[in-house]
């Protein structure tokens, strides 16, 4: 009869580390250029554009900053995300699923390595 383990070795949580840490400089550098995508006032060069063409032009930038806008706010969370599961690796709570208590598999959280939930406990939802 095999033994249920209850959390993971420090090995994995090292290597579980070194994923999420990787994961939040490249979540870093992609939230820097959406900001920066919508905080350029740059009108690139369209100043002789004819005014009815503006006025169209106009619109698709604020639509496209409004997009860029909820992006960085997608890309904020998933950064606290990383950094709380950070947080859980610390305080040893880390890969337990926060609804069922085992361990969440090594592979989803290789994938998804905020997660909090089981693949049981998330069908459930």
């Amino acid at each position: 009869m095999s033994e249920v383990k209850v959390k993971y070795t420090e090995e994995d949580l090292q290597e579980f580390k070194a994923i999420i840490e990787k994961k939040i400089g490249r979540a870093k550098e992609d939230l820097a250029l959406l900001e920066a995508s919508y905080k350029n006032d740059a009108n690139n060069g369209t100043d002789d554009t004819l005014s009815s063409f503006k006025s169209f032009d106009e619109g698709s930038e604020v639509m496209s900053k409004e997009a860029n806008v909820q992006l960085a706010i997608r890309q904020e969370k998933f950064i606290r995300d990383l950094k709380n599961a950070l947080m859980r690796i610390e305080n040893g709570t880390y890969g337990v699923c926060r609804v069922t208590g085992k361990l969440i598999q090594k592979e989803r959280l290789k994938l998804v390595p905020h997660a909090t939930l089981s693949i049981e406990a998330k069908r459930k939802q």
